[in-house]
């Protein structure tokens, strides 16, 4: 399907179809444009809906100002749309998709919702997608219908031909449909049919209403015939008029506290010819490029990409770089495409963290990747770390500051030489604990604590020429450490929240919510929530993980060919 004319006049690429004889769809996202639009999961979803002929896809995403959320194609209200597909990507946004639902007038609780049986406008079918989802679904179990669980591109097409099964112009019946979603749909995960059964604030197991299938097995994509990419360009995103392109998905390095490392196995490398195809879809005017998934590319993948962008007189940008990862194919992509900013990713300050963590770069590549990225042209070079990780002592956070002023002094070395010195950012994060990782056993570090090591770290860097400091906000972090582990109990929560706005943790407690509960160290053997999903990896294998972190053991790297330790690849 091509775009007709632009929904807004920055955009390039929308598709604004007429809706006689088509079932419209809503794709929600629940932040503001902005944001949005700066989201590849979500513009795929807009792609892949929008290329069925019998589909009308438009997006709604949270107003700017207190208003109703409007579609961006043809301003209609959430009440015109009979499915919504929300896609969710981050624990911050859950209570605006919570908003969302309410201000455009849609009963935020499915079972309420199901209360009118028939799917029509105003009390529509709501759909969840989207990463956070599939590492855990119960925090937002209470207010969808139903889970596509996984990656899209496998499900969706599956899942829309099942809606037209159902009725175009209307659906006999809500629970029908459920039921055969939940029997027969991949990756399909219907909250509804799954009770859970608690011992006190103890989750203790899943009870299932009739024998839908437990765990549910996410979809995951093999091998596209295009890789991902940008469907529509505007220059309101974080990247400005960039088009975004996938290399492939997941990693192979297995860093301990990385969900996407994790959920997203096996990694996956997309062939060259799939890539080629998705930079071709560009178009002449598009002169910027952004390349995900740098650390996995094949020297000869890049020189290939490299001739078809340099014909063209792109520049590029990357995700953060992997230290260890930077050829010599690599950085001459880097220097010949103008790249000013880059970004690498210790994530732990000292050399014995980085093995806590399996990040297994060490201080040499750092300090060489640093003065490679300022020949190719860098002049601002972004240094990501993560502040109480598990095991971390006052002693990691002094390495960190050291680390970062010898990579000050030998990069400086290169800008001065060539009458630049180039400026370093310096990005602490507070770390949180994620479902499906090693490290979902381990505790949050607390508010406290947090703010005590942002209190000395900014002492350190105080008054430093060319190091700037940005640091998170420790509270948003104990917010975000409950929810990424939370369940449906935390999830009744961000009702109020949306409801009437106010301090959460006076939220919780008011309603014999601890969140202190969710943030604490777990147990081997106790059940978790999010376990209602099958990512094939086998818990025993998380636990060892964990257990290795704490004895600063390293592990090898994931390979596809001939490993088998954590379970994704077993009888592959």
């Amino acid at each position: 399907m091509k775009p007709t004319r632009p929904a807004r006049p920055d955009e390039t690429g929308a598709i604004k179809k007429k809706w006689t004889g088509k079932l419209p769809v809503a794709l929600v996202f629940p932040n503001v444009y902005h944001i949005g639009m700066s989201n590849l999961g979500m513009q795929l979803v807009y792609g892949l809906v929008n290329a069925h002929h019998d589909f009308v896809c438009e997006r709604v995403f949270l107003p700017d100002s207190p208003s109703s959320p409007r579609s961006v194609e043809s301003s209609r209200p959430l009440t015109d749309f009979p499915i919504l597909l929300c896609t969710v990507s981050f624990e911050q946004d859950y209570v605006n998709l919570v908003k969302l639902l309410i201000s455009g007038g849609i009963e935020p609780f499915a079972d309420k919702r199901g209360q009118a049986d028939r799917i029509a406008p105003g009390t529509p079918l709501v759909v969840g997608g989207g990463v956070a989802t599939f590492i855990n679904p119960e925090p937002l179990a209470p207010y969808f219908d139903l889970f596509l669980l996984g990656e899209a591109e496998p499900s969706l097409p599956e899942f829309l031909n099942r809606l037209l099964q159902h009725g175009r112009d209307g659906f006999a019946s809500r629970d029908e449909l459920l039921l055969d979603m939940a029997f027969h749909q991949s990756g399909c995960y219907v909250p509804h049919f799954y009770d859970m059964e608690y011992q006190g604030h103890r989750f203790e197991a899943v009870n299932r209403r009739c024998d839908v299938p437990y765990p549910v097995k996410k979809t995951t994509l093999t091998d596209p015939g295009v890789a991902g990419h940008s469907q529509l360009l505007t220059a309101d995103t974080e990247f400005s008029d960039l088009f975004l392109t996938e290399l492939g998905r997941g990693c192979s390095r297995g860093c301990r506290f990385c969900a996407a490392g994790f959920v997203y196995r096996p990694p996956r490398l997309w062939q060259a010819g799939s890539i080629i195809k998705a930079l071709e879809e560009k178009g002449e005017q598009t002169k910027r490029v952004g390349l995900l998934g740098m650390e996995m590319a094949r020297a000869d993948d890049l020189a290939r990409i490299a001739d078809v962008l340099g014909a063209s007189s792109c520049q590029l940008s990357f995700s953060s770089l992997r230290a260890d990862a930077l050829s010599p194919e690599l950085l001459k992509l880097l220097g010949a495409s103008g790249l000013k900013t880059a970004a690498i990713a210790p994530d732990g300050g000292s050399e014995r963290l980085r093995r806590v963590i399996n990040k297994g770069i060490t201080e040499e590549e750092l300090l060489w990747a640093a003065q490679e990225l300022v020949k190719a042209g860098v002049t601002n070079l972004k240094l990501y770390f993560m502040i109480g990780l598990p095991t971390e002592t006052d002693v990691d956070l002094q390495e960190l500051v050291d680390l970062t002023f010898r990579i000050r002094e030998r990069i400086g070395a290169v800008g001065r030489a060539r009458g630049r010195l180039p400026m370093l950012t310096v990005s602490l994060n507070s770390f949180v604990p994620k479902a499906w990782t090693p490290f979902q056993f381990a505790a949050f570090a607390g508010v406290p604590e947090l703010k005590g090591k942002i209190k000395f770290l900014r002492k350190e860097f105080a008054g430093q020429a060319n190091i700037r400091l940005n640091v998170d906000n420790p509270d948003n972090a104990f917010f975000q450490a409950v929810l990424a582990r939370g369940d449906r109990k935390v999830g009744e929560m961000l009702f109020h929240l949306a409801s009437a706005p106010g301090n959460w943790r006076q939220v919780f407690r008011r309603h014999d919510v601890q969140p202190e509960y969710y943030t604490r160290e777990r147990e081997r053997h106790e059940r978790f929530p999010w376990e209602v999903i099958d990512h094939g990896i086998r818990r025993d294998y998380l636990w060892a993980e964990y257990r290795r972190a704490l004895a600063g053991k390293k592990t090898p790297v994931c390979d596809t060919t001939s490993c088998r330790r954590c379970g994704v690849c077993d009888g592959k």
